[in-house]
């Protein structure tokens, strides 16, 4: 049979020896500390037990006496029934006391109970039976007897109670410092337990933590470049054993290894940066350049404009009209290289609503209706004002009825829905297509426009909340209209902080 060593065992089956060993003296300390705890609290109950009994049999003797008085004095069948119960209960606990010659103060004070309570209770019985013969000379006299003695019994009573007291206090205190004794015991033999087994713990885990001691410093040499050092050689069975011969096989083929993965990896490592800095600088090129977009003739022919206007009304209209004109490209210029809020974009279409109506003697029949509780939300700059510029350029520019633009916002459950409507020309199918998919292109030839197409919208809104399919368009056909909607998702955090700001 072959003999089983401490160091062919494995690591699992080492720490479970270690633990179970401790385990189990602690176990068995805490089973002798239970039952000695247990036996104390027993003697504990048993202490006070005589006194709690004769109090009942003081209670039952007291009820004995209330129902014979009460019977001679009403002579009821309630009251006789009462009495004979309270006698057969007082009987039953007499039986309880000594009636034998025990040389004990309180055995010969129970004996002596217990015949005065046979005679007293023989006197009750002739008393009710003279009541029930309506003797009325001898249940009077009998009575007298049983009240005399009756006095003598719950003195004797009381003597007992007082004496079984205090040898019970003295009882108590006797088992109080048995338990203190037990307690220090107990606590002295669980901090032996205790130190004994970190002892034999500390001693038999020495022979694990040493190997992995080695091998932590062993280690570290090696990642800090030296391939010569080895683990000391070890016949052991156990998971350390073959961690240690496994160690130093890969320690002898690792230098190369090292040298080649570091090599690969720092060459990967500079691609990896090449390629984010280039996306970083791209991403960000975009965003400039669209948001750069803007036509110079635009904001020249609206000046203009302003300065014929001064000459044919007063200066307080064209007043107006150039500080419309300089807070629609003030917010232009700011919102340039950041985003906005709602409100501003908001702003920012009224202005030019009013620019165009000053050019277009008010030809623009614009309406809103905006759910507030949303317009601290932040967008991208720059995004409704064309889609509003695309209505009136594209839409209701060149038809024969009365144009009209609508501009609505509304709080969905998790969105934010912009919806831009016109009853302009309208679109087919195909020209929608062409618009989302960026095949449209904006002609600014004519300088009625800022530049900024929908394609920039569309492409802008991606890069903002890097997902697609943000800006929908439809339409019934030519001469029905147009409406885009924007859905500006609720997915940023500063956007719900905004909301519950607003």
């Amino acid at each position: 049979m072959k003999k089983i060593r401490w160091k062919n065992l494995s690591l699992a089956s080492k720490m479970l020896l270690e633990v179970g060993m401790i385990a189990a003296l602690l176990f068995c300390m805490n089973v002798g500390f239970y039952f000695q705890i247990n036996q104390s609290m027993q003697k504990l109950d048993n202490v006070y037990a005589s006194n709690v009994d004769m109090t009942l049999l003081a209670d039952s003797f007291e009820a004995v006496q209330d129902n014979v008085y009460e019977y001679l004095k009403v002579k009821s069948s309630d009251s006789l029934m009462d009495y004979y119960q309270s006698e057969a209960k007082y009987r039953e606990q007499l039986s309880k006391l000594n009636d034998k010659n025990i040389g004990n103060s309180v055995k010969i004070l129970e004996k002596s109970i217990r015949k005065m309570s046979e005679t007293y209770l023989t006197y009750t019985a002739e008393t009710v039976s003279a009541k029930r013969g309506r003797n009325v000379e001898k249940y009077k006299a009998k009575y007298e007897e049983t009240r005399q003695l009756y006095g003598y019994i719950q003195s004797a009573m009381d003597d007992l109670n007082n004496q079984l007291f205090k040898n019970n206090s003295q009882s108590y205190a006797s088992l109080r410092q048995v338990l203190r004794y037990l307690e220090v015991t107990n606590s002295a033999l669980m901090l032996g337990i205790v130190m004994g087994g970190l002892v034999v713990m500390i001693y038999i885990t020495k022979g694990m933590v040493t190997p992995l001691k080695d091998m932590a410093e062993t280690a570290e040499l090696v990642g800090k470049g030296n391939f010569n050092v080895k683990m000391p050689s070890t016949d052991a069975e156990d998971e350390l054993g073959v961690v240690t011969r496994a160690f130093n096989t890969m320690v002898e083929s690792l230098g190369e290894y090292v040298d080649r993965t570091k090599k690969s990896m720092e060459k990967e490592q500079q691609m990896i940066e090449r390629e984010l800095l280039m996306e970083n600088h791209l991403k960000e090129a975009q965003l400039k350049y669209l948001r750069s977009q803007i036509n110079p003739h635009f904001l020249f022919n609206s000046l203009n404009a302003g300065a014929q206007l001064a000459m044919m009304e007063d200066a307080e209209k064209t007043g107006i009209f150039v500080e419309k004109m300089a807070d629609f490209f003030r917010y232009n210029v700011k919102k340039g290289e950041e985003d906005a809020t709602l409100e501003e974009e908001l702003e920012a279409v009224d202005n030019y609503i009013y620019i165009l109506n000053v050019r277009f003697a008010g030809d623009i029949h614009f309406t809103k209706e905006v759910d507030n509780t949303v317009i601290h939300r932040r967008i991208p700059s720059m995004i409704l004002q064309p889609v509003v510029e695309n209505a009136v350029n594209h839409g209701i520019r060149d038809i024969e009825w009365e144009g009209k633009i609508h501009l609505s916002v509304s709080r969905q459950e998790d969105s934010v829905n912009i919806s831009i409507r016109d009853n302009g020309e309208g679109m087919t199918e195909g020209q929608i297509e062409s618009v989302l998919a960026g095949r449209a292109r904006q002609e600014t030839e004519q300088g009625d426009s800022t530049g900024i197409g929908m394609n920039n919208v569309i492409s802008r809104l991606e890069l903002y909340y890097e997902r697609k399919n943000l800006l929908r368009i439809y339409s019934d056909g030519p001469g029905k209209g147009t409406e885009v909607v924007i859905t500006i998702p609720a997915d940023r955090r500063e956007d719900y902080v905004s909301d519950i700001v607003g």
